[in-house]
């Protein structure tokens, strides 16, 4: 029944796409970044792209991006390519649009794709890590230099014919964004003289600690101290690094009930439950405290269904990866397992990789607010959470090693 009414709901929803006029590109535009370290593609568009797939690359100087259910303008402006691209295409393709880009020889680069947080363009984020001169045949190809920012997508040209990278090198596990939920003027849950942006940062510090010292990523934080993020900007922050996987941190609280407790962990899709929507609620409800919440009026069930179709792929990991937390909390920390579910959290919409949502428990029941108050408390729920990264990131790696396997 539910799979029924989910394409129904999806049939419905096409249905309304094509009888409203799709967003446009208008332009495609070039500017150096502002730290000078490479460049920007802006993608100019008329309205909000419900979804779009991620930099993808094609071989080892072709890089695609895909926009679904856009087309072009009738005028649509194409600026002369800048900087490390030399060449690039505008295709429709079945209702979507589909660009590509070559970039020049000899360049090692950085890419990720995100959207603006003050239009509704699409931008791709081009950051150079290595130029490297022509290098005879005989010669080795050199080595990728080191870079403080992981790659989201890397490309290494050396010669007249650069081997295309494996993607096991591209897609290495090796940035892991951390989201202390809250923060600043916006304390999150209370109940029990425990404020839940403390607990969220708390853990989210010790988590970053055991994944940088124990598993050697890259960790990067969305706040490392009592500062208020607007809920996109978290997700921005997380393509801009590059990562690779994304962990939001919080607490649950039902007022009038003290002897709920237990842990749970979502990822992005339809709630199914009064109780999801009703956290979900919770958490969004952040956006009022913004200076802009009517950016969030395009994040309907809707444009959540489309999402959910055009990311699938992120969605397995997704689900993959926080079934693996809600196992280690119950063997390793022995909290009550209250399972892994789907909602539309504002949060996870703008991070374009596996992203989960982690309530780390009720602080509205005194006992698990005085655990996760405390420092052994604090040390378990990260220890879990690590586990369930090692886990996945063993998994992740081997399958992209030996494809045949899976």
């Amino acid at each position: 029944m539910r799979a029924a009414l989910l394409l129904l709901l999806i049939g419905c929803f096409w249905e309304s796409a094509w009888a409203h006029a799709l967003p446009q590109v208008t332009r495609v535009s070039f500017a150096p970044r502002s730290d000078q370290s490479g460049y920007v593609i802006r993608i100019h568009t008329t309205d909000h792209v419900g979804a779009y797939q991620e930099p993808e690359w094609l071989d080892a100087r072709r890089l695609q991006l895909v926009l679904y259910y856009t087309e072009p303008a009738p005028d649509l402006q194409h600026d002369p390519p800048q900087g490390p691209i030399r060449a690039y295409t505008i295709e429709p393709r079945n209702g979507h649009l589909v660009f590509q880009f070559e970039l020049d020889e000899h360049v090692l680069a950085e890419v990720a794709a995100y959207r603006d947080r003050y239009s509704t363009d699409i931008l791709i984020g081009l950051t150079i890590v290595q130029r490297d001169p022509p290098v005879a045949e005989a010669d080795p190809l050199p080595q990728p230099a080191a870079s403080e920012s992981a790659p989201a997508r890397t490309v290494a040209l050396g010669s007249e014919t650069p081997p295309t990278p494996r993607v096991a090198d591209r897609w290495h596990l090796d940035t892991v964004v951390i989201d202390a939920g809250h923060g600043g003027k916006d304390p999150g849950a209370v109940a029990n003289g425990v404020r839940e942006k403390d607990i969220t940062l708390a853990v989210a510090l010790k988590l970053g600690e055991y994944l940088e010292r124990l598993l050697g990523v890259r960790v990067v934080y969305t706040r490392k101290d009592d500062r208020f993020v607007g809920l996109r900007e978290r997700g921005r922050i997380a393509n801009e690094a590059g990562g690779k996987l994304f962990i939001s941190l919080h607490c649950n609280a039902l007022p009038g009930n003290r002897r709920v407790h237990g842990a749970e962990t979502y990822f992005l899709g339809l709630h199914k439950t009064e109780a999801a929507r009703r956290v979900m609620e919770r958490e969004n409800s952040v956006v009022r405290l913004e200076e802009d919440p009517s950016q969030y009026e395009h994040f309907t069930e809707q444009e959540l269904i489309l999402m959910t179709l055009a990311q699938s792929a992120y969605l397995r990991k997704s689900e993959k990866l926080a079934m693996l937390v809600q196992e280690q909390f119950a063997e390793r920390v022995g909290r009550v397992n209250r399972g892994v579910k789907q909602a539309g959290f504002y949060v996870l919409w703008s991070a374009s990789m596996p992203a989960i949502l982690v309530e780390l428990g009720f602080l509205t029941n005194p006992q698990e607010a005085a655990f996760l108050k405390s420092k052994e408390g604090q040390a378990y729920m990260a220890s879990a959470i690590f586990r369930a990264v090692r886990t996945f990131k063993e998994h992740y790696e081997r399958e992209l090693a030996f494809p045949a396997a899976r």
